[in-house]
């Protein structure tokens, strides 16, 4: 199991709760969960990611049990990670993925590669 898997099915339970169409997508070894085809909420191993943006980015990392989401070395700054222990109670779940869901209208969206034909 590369992602926890119940953490998955809680997340998808609130966004169906929410009213919110979201996309499973296994990507980065975990799986990622977009809105209106924009990364919103994700898992890694048993860690919650969520796509905070920037305007709210500074006071989420003064809550216990996130920090800052740091891939490559350099931190993406509007992307944070919540340990599982931050997510244990739906409650708290549902506020990383609220603050998530109310930045998506901002986020912008990946830009999608075109196919080259040769």
């Amino acid at each position: 199991m590369a992602y926890d898997e119940y953490l998955g099915e809680r997340i998808s339970a609130i966004f169906k709760t929410k009213s919110v169409q979201a996309v499973e997508k296994k990507m980065m070894g975990g799986l990622c969960f977009m809105v209106d085809d924009k990364m919103c909420i994700g898992i890694v191993k048993n860690e919650l990611m969520a796509r905070v943006g920037p305007e709210v980015y500074e006071e989420c990392l003064s809550k216990s049990g996130c920090r800052e989401m740091n891939f490559t070395g350099r931190a993406m700054k509007g992307y944070v990670f919540v340990d599982a222990e931050a997510v244990d109670m739906d409650e708290d779940l549902s506020y990383w993925i609220q603050l998530a869901i109310d930045f998506n209208p901002f986020a912008k969206s990946s830009k999608k590669k075109k196919k080259k034909i040769s």
